[in-house]
């Protein structure tokens, strides 16, 4: 009877002493936060408010329900969003910006006080849509694409400097689309169609120039050769013309010589006399 009250005892022990480490173990889990790579954290107390200082790397303690912990991840993260912007001669453009952000590390605690965890999102559509819109009503819609590299500098340099102020840093700011209204293109292709008629306009004509320079040293050349032969026959009277007339026969009989379907009869009695043995040939068949 006796063992009954110590085992009874003995379990009542053992179950404080779990509850007590149970206890103990969830206080110093509350205790303990982990920061992981590239991320900062901010601490806030209920007492003190936000701690001015940022909180690096590691495991860290904290008093439980005094003291609150808030991660940022500090890495660079991109950004894509669109405007839709009016250019200085009142054309619409629609553009689309990419930015490559993180914070300032050290004005971490100013940043959650001003802004919270989501402090981007907040921040740069509102101030890209801001910059951009300035800097489009600067330049004519044809100057957008002409001085592109210009007015992407223009955006990137005005776009660091307005996010400094809320202590974001910029590690690359790019236009990666730029679009015009519907009119606006098709005006841009008839022009671009009515400069490549012109164009081929300048070089027909160009070109009917040169045909008829061409046909004037032509008709030049053989007006000077039809002055030199006449000349050439008052000199020496027809003889000249005649050796022509002769060595263009030769040409013509060579010609005919090759082929075997051409007979040479000649000239006079002996001609007709053939001609007439091959008819009465042909008529005795």
């Amino acid at each position: 009877m006796s063992g009954g009250p110590a085992a009874v005892s003995f379990l009542t022990n053992i179950a404080k002493a779990a509850a007590g480490l149970g206890a103990a173990a969830s206080l110093l889990s509350a205790s303990l936060y982990t920061v992981d790579g590239g991320e900062r954290a901010v601490v806030f107390d209920r007492f003190r408010g936000v701690l001015p200082d940022t909180v690096g790397e590691g495991t860290h303690f904290i008093v439980p329900w005094l003291q609150k912990p808030y991660i940022f991840d500090i890495r660079t993260r991109p950004h894509n969003f669109s405007s839709n912007s009016g250019t200085k001669d009142l054309q619409m453009v629609n553009l689309t910006l990419r930015l490559l952000s993180r914070p300032d590390v050290v004005n971490l605690p100013t940043i959650f006080t001003s802004l919270g965890l989501e402090y981007d999102d907040k921040v740069l559509p509102s101030i890209g849509n801001e910059v951009l819109k300035a800097v489009v009503a600067q330049f004519n819609a044809d100057q957008l694409l002409t001085d592109r590299p210009h007015v992407s500098a223009l955006v990137r340099d005005s776009l660091i400097k307005r996010a400094r102020e809320f202590n974001i840093i910029l590690d690359d700011v790019a236009i990666t689309h730029l679009s015009y209204g519907a009119d606006f293109s098709q005006a841009v292709e008839k022009k671009q169609v009515a400069q490549q008629e012109a164009e081929r306009s300048k070089f027909l004509v160009a070109k009917a120039e040169q045909e008829r320079r061409a046909a004037i040293v032509r008709a030049e050349g053989e007006s000077e050769s039809a002055r030199l032969i006449s000349e050439a026959t008052a000199i020496a009277g027809t003889g000249l013309i005649e050796l022509r007339r002769i060595e263009a026969a030769k040409e013509i009989a060579a010609e005919l010589a090759r082929s075997p379907n051409v007979a040479y009869i000649p000239s006079g009695d002996n001609g007709k006399m053939l001609l007439g043995l091959n008819a009465a040939g042909f008529g005795g068949r």
